[in-house]
């Protein structure tokens, strides 16, 4: 790979992120925790798991083309970028001048950080009390699957809050349920396939840096200000240019490849 599809792959990894994530959920819960919580404490709860999730992305995306030839998972990310891109337009277009996208976004976050905290404090309500455990009460109270099953997840996020604080821990979760399946992720599966795995993951562990910053550090204040319908829109234009670009690369390069190969074989 020469010095220019490098400084591509990276730059397109960079902007993919930086396109999809300012202004979504996950940029919102960073932001609404950082309100409650230590802003540094949060942002390392976020970004490790935004990076964990960018690595085991990219690496997907570079495994498809052992299983799939290249050009083909070329051609899949094309539909995938064109088909998020015409997505997007169509979303923009129907958006108005307000934020109430975004507006709805933030309510979501809000009742989801709400949610995990009420479902750690009910637990923490159900834990068996030091006295029961020393009358030999405790088998009474934990015998149904489900009992067992939250008291197994409730003593992982304990034992992960005891080394790391429970905010990172929250903040970590949160962002990683949040992200599992978002746009961001497909993407950059997709340009996993398509370049090199080190430089994309470099690329997305970069763009979520710097979106996790402005969340943590004002991302409140920036989504009343910032105009979403034009991020989406110019999202839009970067994916629709994403899915052309690859859409050469799949076929048209290949093309150029083999007229040329066969016109140095005719002057032969």
């Amino acid at each position: 790979m020469d010095e220019s599809e490098s400084l591509t792959a990276l730059l397109n990894s960079f902007g993919m992120i930086i396109v999809s994530e300012i202004g979504d959920k996950t940029f919102l819960i960073a932001a609404i925790l950082a309100m409650r919580h230590p802003r540094l404490v949060v942002f390392c709860g976020a970004f490790g798991s935004l990076a964990v999730m960018s690595m085991l992305s990219a690496e997907m995306g570079h495994l498809l083309p052992t299983l799939i030839p290249k050009k083909w998972t070329q051609a899949a990310a094309a539909v995938l970028f064109l088909v998020f891109g015409v997505k997007m337009l169509l979303e923009g277009h129907a958006m108005k001048g307000g934020n109430d996208k975004i507006r709805e976004e933030m309510k979501e976050a809000e009742e989801e950080i709400e949610g995990d905290d009420a479902v750690h404090d009910a637990n923490a309500q159900d834990a068996i009390p030091l006295e029961d455990l020393e009358a030999g009460n405790a088998g009474l109270r934990s015998t149904t699957p489900a009992t067992k099953a939250r008291s197994i997840a409730e003593g992982t996020r304990n034992f992960c809050s005891f080394f790391l604080g429970p905010v990172f821990v929250q903040a970590f979760i949160l962002t990683f349920l949040g992200e599992w399946g978002d746009r961001s992720q497909i993407a950059t599966i997709a340009l996993g396939a398509a370049h090199n795995v080190y430089l994309v993951t470099a690329g997305t562990i970069m763009g979520h840096s710097c979106c996790t910053a402005l969340a943590v550090i004002g991302g409140r204040y920036l989504s009343t200000k910032i105009s979403v319908k034009h991020v989406t829109l110019g999202g839009a234009a970067l994916f629709l240019l994403f899915g052309v670009i690859y859409l050469y690369e799949a076929f048209g390069r290949q093309r150029s490849i083999e007229i040329e190969i066969a016109m140095s074989g005719d002057s032969g």
